[in-house]
C-alpha cells in the first residue's frame, strides 16, 4: 500500500530459487561426476596426452554447491586418485600440482562442512518462521457457513508469507463477515499491525451488531497501537461484509477501500457503494457510512482485490484492466483457478507486482442452491 492507499487456501509454500534457498538443479549436482567421467573417458581414448588435467581441480569446489562434506571428500579423493594413475597421463603433474589439487580438496570439504550446517540453520529458522506466519494469518477456510471462499496472497516482499493486506471471513451472530484490508507499507514492517486488526476483527464479529460498529473497533484498534495520536499515521483501508444465514443478501461498508466486484451473467460490475474515511485516524464514531445492501442471485459471486492489483501498471504506465479482464478468468466454476488465472495475467501484463497484491473471491451458496 502506499502512503495512503499465498495462495492462501489452501496455503503453499513460495517457490523458491536456488540462490534463495532452494535445493540446486539437478544438472549443477551431477555436473562434479559427469565432469570427472568425461576427463578420464577422454583421458583415456586420446591417442596422445592431452593438456586438460586442470579441469579437475574445478570438481571439489563444483562439489561443495550440492553434496555434503563426505561426498565432497569422496570427489576429491578421486580427483587426487586420477592424477596419481598413470594410464590417463593427466598433465604429467609435479607435487606442487598435486599438493595444489589436494589442498583445494581439503579446503572444498571444509566449506562443505560449514555450508551444510549453515543450510540446516537456515531451513530450521525458516520452518519456524513460516509456522509463526502461518500462525499470525491462518489459512483461510474453504468455506464458511454458505459462503465457498478463495483467496490469494502474494506478499510484496519476497520469503514471507505476510505482507501488508490481510483478509478473513468469519461466522457471526447476524451472518457471515468478511473483510480485507490494506495497512500502512508493506512487508514484514506492516506485519504488527495486520495482526492487531485481524485479532480486532474476529473479536468484533462475535459481539458487535453491525459492520459500522465493527469498523469502529478496527479504527479504535489503530488509534491505541499509534498511541492514542492522530499524527502517528497508522492507518489503514478496509472493506466490510456481511452475508445474511442464507446467502441470499450482502451489506457492504467501505473505508477508503477499493469498492468490491460483482461476477453476474458473466460481466463484472462494481458494487455502488460511497468509500468513507479510513481506519485509524479516529473519525469512524463521526462518520456515517454509506451501506448498501444487495440482492445476490444463484452464481453471483463477489471479487475484492488489494490496491497492489487495482494500481499494478505495465511499462508504459498503464492500469491493469481488471473489471475488463475477470469475467473470462470466472468463466468455469473453478474459484481457485480463477485467482490463479487473474494473477498470472496481471504478471504477464505488468511484468514485476511491486506491491502486496491480494485477492478474495466469495461464492454465496444458499441451501437450496447447493
Amino acid at each position: 500500500m502506499k502512503s495512503l492507499g499465498a495462495e492462501r487456501s489452501p496455503r503453499k509454500r513460495e517457490r523458491r530459487g536456488w540462490l534463495s534457498g532452494a535445493p540446486p538443479p539437478r544438472g549443477v549436482k551431477v555436473l562434479p561426476v559427469v565432469l570427472l567421467v568425461v576427463v578420464g573417458i577422454v583421458s583415456l581414448v586420446a591417442p596422445s596426452p592431452l593438456d586438460i588435467g586442470f579441469l579437475l581441480g574445478a570438481i571439489p569446489p563444483l562439489a561443495v554447491l550440492s553434496y555434503g562434506p563426505a561426498a565432497t571428500a569422496l570427489l576429491g579423493a578421486l580427483v587426487v586418485g586420477l592424477q596419481h594413475t598413470r594410464a590417463f597421463h593427466l598433465d604429467r603433474p609435479g607435487n606442487a600440482d598435486l599438493l595444489t589439487i589436494t589442498f583445494v580438496s581439503v579446503l572444498s570439504v571444509f566449506v562443505s562442512y560449514v555450508r551444510s550446517h549453515r543450510d540446516a540453520q537456515l531451513d530450521m529458522e525458516r520452518t519456524v518462521a513460516e509456522a509463526a506466519q502461518n500462525a499470525l494469518v491462518p489459512p483461510l477456510p474453504e468455506r464458511v457457513g454458505p459462503i465457498r471462499c478463495t483467496g490469494l496472497y502474494r506478499a510484496a516482499q519476497r520469503g514471507t508469507l505476510v505482507g501488508g493486506d490481510f483478509f478473513d471471513v468469519r461466522e457471526g451472530r447476524t451472518g457471515i463477515r468478511a473483510v480485507m484490508g490494506d495497512v500502512q507499507g508493506h512487508g514484514l514492517s506492516a506485519v504488527a499491525t495486520v495482526s492487531s486488526l485481524l485479532g480486532a476483527f474476529r473479536e468484533a464479529v462475535l459481539d458487535q451488531p453491525d459492520l459500522p460498529s465493527v469498523a469502529g473497533r478496527l479504527d479504535r484498534r489503530l488509534l491505541v497501537d499509534s498511541g492514542g495520536s492522530r499524527l502517528a499515521e497508522l492507518f489503514a483501508t478496509a472493506v466490510l461484509l456481511e452475508f445474511t444465514p442464507d446467502a441470499r443478501w450482502v451489506r457492504i461498508i467501505a473505508c477508503g477501500s477499493p469498492l468490491p466486484l460483482l461476477l453476474h451473467d458473466g460481466k463484472a460490475t462494481e458494487v455502488q457503494v460511497s468509500s468513507g474515511t479510513p481506519l485509524g485516524i479516529g473519525l469512524c464514531e463521526q462518520t456515517t457510512y454509506d451501506e448498501v445492501t444487495w440482492p445476490l442471485e444463484p452464481g453471483d459471486r463477489l471479487f475484492l482485490a488489494s490496491d497492489g492489483i487495482w494500481e499494478a501498471r505495465d511499462s508504459a504506465g498503464t492500469f491493469y484492466p481488471l473489471v475488463d479482464r475477470l469475467p473470462q478468468f470466472a468463466e468455469d466454476d473453478d474459484p481457485a483457478g480463477t485467482t490463479q488465472r487473474v494473477w498470472d495475467d496481471l504478471v504477464r501484463f505488468c511484468g514485476t507486482v511491486r506491491d502486496d497484491a491480494t485477492m478474495l473471491l466469495l461464492t454465496p451458496e444458499p441451501a437450496g442452491a447447493r
